[in-house]
């Protein structure tokens, strides 16, 4: 990935939001399934809007789980967030499950994604270009990097950042001296193996947004449907308030 990818997260069911959020210009728009109440019936609902506005879609699937994977792409999606990726057999599994034999092993569907059985070689040659994004969330995965990266098929690792403080005991401390040297040691072997590096700012905040851009990070979700109507919500009454 040579441009710098800027994205956003969807965590409620509003189609009539994510309507306007989606024609905001972001490179990507990704809807969370793993912490939200988003169904399979509303996740399509929600493509349907993100396909009419010609927005790259993403799903953050709820976990690992191949049969998950295979509804979610047979929905439409156009690419993928694996959550908690922390081994290389995990990473290989997670590109085994979006990808069709003899490759891998998904399997074949009559589905949305493939016109209802009319489109389906136009989507044999759209399913090769699903993007499958594994998520670095806990000190094991840092610790396992080097293997996981190896893996083919990764389009881009992506950091979670409350949940790697997390598991070093320290939730949502960013300054903390361990949580610095394990970005620090994400950041070196993913040049090492040129894999592109991501980050979610799920607080729209443009100072720490910038300062991954000049690390090279080029897969970054900026804030998230709420954080941003909060932000807005607070910034404006603050102002009439005072």
């Amino acid at each position: 990935m040579n441009k710098t990818k800027i994205g956003t997260w969807i965590t409620t069911y509003n189609p009539s939001a994510l309507d306007v959020i989606s024609k905001c210009n972001f490179d990507w728009v990704c809807i969370d399934m793993e912490h939200s109440s988003i169904t399979l019936d509303q996740l399509q609902n929600l493509l349907n809007v993100l396909d009419k506005n010609k927005s790259f879609s993403y799903v953050r699937v709820s976990e690992n789980n191949k049969t998950e994977i295979k509804k979610v792409l047979d929905l439409g999606a156009q690419g993928l967030i694996i959550p908690m990726v922390n081994t290389a057999l995990e990473a290989k599994n997670a590109i085994s499950y979006a990808t069709y034999p003899p490759k891998g092993q998904r399997g074949f569907a009559l589905a949305r994604a493939q016109g209802f059985g009319y489109d389906l070689t136009k989507y044999e040659k759209v399913s090769k270009n699903i993007k499958v994004v594994v998520q670095i969330e806990t000190i094991k995965a840092i610790n396992n990097l080097e293997e996981i990266l190896k893996v083919k098929g990764i389009y881009s690792t992506l950091i979670g950042p409350r949940d790697l403080s997390g598991s070093i005991g320290k939730p949502g401390d960013y300054k903390n001296k361990n949580f610095i040297k394990a970005l620090q040691k994400y950041e070196k072997i993913s040049k090492k193996h040129k894999i592109t590096m991501g980050m979610h700012v799920a607080y729209p905040q443009t100072e720490t947004f910038n300062k991954f851009i000049k690390k090279g990070y080029k897969f970054l979700a900026l804030g998230t449907d709420m954080t941003f109507l909060g932000d807005s919500i607070r910034e404006k009454l603050g102002k009439i308030k005072k």
